[in-house]
């Protein structure tokens, strides 16, 4: 069941991705529609899995930065 879900998923994902490049090159209206809503939600998750990246790793993400060590060397 829970690979029929998985493949649902990402026969969506699959199937936005076409609409995305099909409305860049003037696809008809439904894939418009479909593009603008597949961004839409690419936007959400994006700023979700940041909203999770930075609450999980707090400030040890910034202090293990290697930008100050490269400048030694």
């Amino acid at each position: 069941m829970g690979v029929l879900v998985l493949a649902g998923i990402l026969l969506l994902v699959v199937v936005g991705c076409v609409c995305v490049v099909w409305a860049a090159r003037g696809g008809p209206r439904w894939v418009q529609v479909v593009s603008a809503v597949t961004l839409r939600v690419a936007d959400i998750v994006k700023t979700l899995v940041r909203g999770m990246g930075s609450s999980k790793s707090g400030s040890g993400s910034n202090s293990g930065s290697s930008s100050s060590s490269d400048s030694g060397d």
